[in-house]
């Protein structure tokens, strides 16, 4: 018998019961919801059902919260109502919620973490695929759709199959200038968007092990990129110093019970994984997408596939062989539960620093605590010096519901996490990397490597 993953831990603390034809039901420990559950909320109300476990559920406003002009409420009435919407809901269930105008707003999956309501060991579910962010805490989390929203605000359960695991290694040290944004893209690349179907990934390797807890958020926040169901990586000593002290975190002596029972959350040295990968870590260059998914990137010092597909160049206005250095942007977008938390906002502060930016861009913080960070250490200066926006927080120019949007045929270099066709606006050009290379892409005006620009300028613990 070989030992248990961290998956396989996860997985049995959560069984409720398992059907004959291998569904398991699961309970949740942690349900969260933005605007778009009005759904879910209206099947509740169709079959006069009530919220099963209201403390357990934490509405925030994000996809659609407007990141300027806040005071009126929203860019438009639709966008008011899609706001005013979920507070309804929340109040008349009694869930917390992180509204429009309260403090602690931001991306559900920044003010999850945030406030100490990610723990290890949790299972966490919302109706958003980047969930897989709070897997960096050593939890199960995983995006849902409407139907299974509903299911869990009337039960706090939801029926799953297993998934199979993968452990994705990554061994040796990233050069400096590469960062976990880069480590998610190159393996996206490597194995394909299809390359990780039906697996939990378990992130681990030395180069894995050595990164911040929000560097770790960035890697898990892209699993789903990838095909995988989550992505987990194994709680230590840099997750528990980031969540203590959380708001919401246990405290006393309750504290320290909690991080003993965390401390057991990790594979065992004979645990068996379905699908091993391993990845040297001083192959992964500073990465960007040309295409229109986000399997179709190279390093910044690469060209266009000769074999690229044709319908993503003929969207994205590019040729075989083309050279990505060198290929000229419309604007810049620093933003989005994939690099809108602190270290992303100084990891692009420290290029953009004393320079200034060739073409347009906004830069969204990842939550309103975030931003108040970033004012009080001066980084809000350095982007308006620059020439960029300094704006509310929100999802904003990522999923483009809000008013922040490219206009069709501009390109863009962004900090999110897909390239879709119209991701960030009906025919926009988007392509994906870090803060620093969407930082450096900003002062060229074109896409570039960020290295260069960080002679003298270390970048320590970016994601």
């Amino acid at each position: 018998m070989s030992g248990k993953t961290l998956f396989d831990r996860l997985w049995s603390t959560h069984e409720v019961l398992r059907r004959d034809d291998g569904a398991s039901l699961l309970w949740v420990d942690r349900h969260l919801v933005h605007e778009g559950s009005h759904h879910a909320f209206g099947k509740l109300a169709a079959r006069e059902l009530n919220v099963a476990h209201p403390e357990l559920t934490i509405a925030v406003s994000d996809h659609y919260v407007p990141t300027r002009e806040r005071a009126s409420g929203g860019a438009s009435d639709s966008i008011k109502r899609m706001i005013a919407t979920l507070e309804t809901n929340a109040h008349a269930h009694g869930i917390r919620h992180f509204g429009l105008n309260d403090p602690r707003q931001g991306i559900v999956h920044v003010t999850g973490p945030e406030q100490g309501l990610t723990l290890p060991g949790l299972m966490v579910v919302c109706g958003d695929s980047h969930t897989s962010t709070h897997g960096a805490f050593g939890a199960y989390a995983f995006g849902i759709g409407a139907t299974e929203v509903a299911h869990v605000l009337a039960t706090q359960t939801l029926w799953q199959t297993r998934p199979k695991t993968m452990r994705l290694t990554f061994n040796g040290v990233l050069a400096d200038g590469v960062t976990a944004k880069d480590m998610a893209l190159h393996w996206i690349a490597r194995l394909g968007s299809d390359g990780a179907r039906g697996h939990a990934i378990e992130y681990a390797g030395s180069a894995v092990r050595v990164l911040s807890m929000e560097a770790r958020m960035t890697l898990c926040n892209l699993s789903i990129e990838g095909g995988a169901k989550c992505g987990v990586i194994t709680p230590d000593e840099t997750t528990f110093a980031y969540l203590k002290g959380r708001p919401f975190a246990p405290s006393g002596n309750q504290w320290d019970e909690a991080v003993d029972d965390w401390q057991s959350l990790a594979s065992d040295a004979d645990a068996a994984f379905d699908r091993e990968i391993e990845i040297d870590a001083a192959d992964i260059a500073p990465t960007v997408t040309w295409g229109i998914v986000p399997e179709q990137a190279a390093p910044i010092t690469s060209a266009v596939p000769s074999d690229a597909a044709t319908d993503a160049l003929d969207y994205m206005g590019l040729r075989p062989g083309q050279s990505l250095d060198g290929l000229a942007i419309d604007q810049v977008f620093i933003g989005s539960c994939t690099n809108a938390r602190i270290e992303d906002l100084r990891a692009a502060a420290v290029i953009l620093a004393g320079r200034k930016a060739k073409v347009p861009g906004t830069v969204s913080p990842g939550s309103m605590i975030v931003k108040r960070l970033a004012e009080a250490e001066g980084l809000d200066r350095i982007f308006t010096d620059a020439g960029l926006d300094w704006v509310a927080s929100g999802c904003s120019m990522c999923v483009a519901m809000n008013g922040d949007v490219v206009a069709p045929g501009k390109r863009c270099a962004s900090t999110t996490n897909r390239n879709f066709r119209g991701r960030q606006g009906p025919g926009a050009r988007t392509h994906l990397m870090s803060p620093a290379m969407v930082a450096a892409a900003a002062v060229a005006g074109e896409l570039t490597d960020a290295r260069p620009f960080l002679k003298d300028r270390p970048l320590a613990g970016a994601a």
